[in-house]
């Protein structure tokens, strides 16, 4: 049972609270909080079957890290790092808000946001699987279950918490609740590439944008939307542009009054303002977009 503790030290600005109350309002995560300013996470670390238990802090602006489970302090370091996207520097972006005036809005109104991404490539793979062609409540009650029925657990501060199964036992699945035969069969491919290392986060991010894109849709039910996700939000690539995301189209839209959302080229043109974080200001349109319509919490409720 390995146990220590580590230290991140942020470039830019950051939000150890805007991270969690991002995550309490993404269906995926189902995150409920639980000792106050702190973020319990639950996973398999990269690269093995490992499971690591981490309780997140922030301390005058350093991320204090309390790791329990089997994986080394080292690699879920690294990871947690990724998760809360603390690995990318973020000093120059205040500057992409005052080039936008609009970016610099939702600066204002979301301080110290990053994006928060999926614990792995392979797990965000795995949810864009198994959310297809059904509602996100769904999917996402289906997760929780494979976690808590299939995945290994790992106690935080004496609770104990699922992580969701590694790759080597999902590519043991048969059949589960809620998933067709289908999914089952794509769910099995996708967890034997992870195990054979070729859904690692820094090699997709090493890689230009269309290719690693290319490279996804050659899995088993990866198009263009999961793609997007799986590099955005597994691997945690910090300046892509999600064109084939639909929400981001209607959230340009509301942010800089325009009368419809705007065409690719447009909307490619109008990003380059955001560059080098172009992910992250697509996020935070996201968020506004979801705060000011309620898409996917009225969705959740029905």
């Amino acid at each position: 049972m390995a146990e220590g503790r580590f230290e991140l030290r942020p470039v830019g600005p950051y939000s150890l609270a805007a991270s969690v109350r991002f995550l309490e309002g993404f269906a995926p995560a189902a995150y409920e909080g639980h000792e106050e300013g702190h973020l319990h996470l639950a996973f398999v670390a990269d690269g093995g079957e490992d499971v690591a238990g981490v309780c997140v802090r922030e301390e005058g602006g350093v991320i204090l890290g309390e790791v329990s489970g089997d994986a080394g302090v080292e690699v879920v370091k690294r990871q947690v790092e990724r998760i809360l996207s603390l690995d990318v520097d973020g000093s120059a972006f205040p500057e992409v808000g005052r080039r936008d005036p609009v970016v610099g809005m939702l600066q204002a109104r979301y301080p110290g946001l990053r994006p928060v991404c999926f614990y792995s490539p392979y797990e965000a793979a795995a949810w864009a699987l198994i959310g297809q062609r059904i509602r996100i409540v769904q999917a996402a009650g289906i997760k929780n279950r494979m976690a808590e029925e299939l995945g290994p657990t790992v106690e935080i501060h004496g609770v104990g918490q699922h992580a969701f199964p590694g790759p080597r036992k999902l590519m043991t699945l048969e059949a589960f609740p809620g998933l067709t035969p289908r999914k089952v069969e794509y769910l099995r491919r996708i967890a034997r590439e992870a195990a054979e290392q070729k859904l690692d986060a820094a090699f997709l991010r090493s890689l230009p944008a269309q290719e690693a894109f290319a490279r996804l849709e050659e899995l088993p039910g990866i198009g263009p939307f999961s793609s997007g996700l799986i590099l955005l939000r597994g691997a945690g690539s910090p300046d892509v542009l999600p064109t084939s995301e639909p929400r981001l189209g209607r959230a340009v839209a509301m942010a800089y009054n325009l009368e419809a959302p705007p065409t690719p080229e447009a909307l490619q043109h109008l990003a380059q303002n955001w560059y080098p974080y172009r992910t992250w200001v697509g996020l935070h349109l996201r968020v506004m977009l979801e705060e000011e319509t309620a898409e996917i919490t009225q969705q959740a409720k029905t």
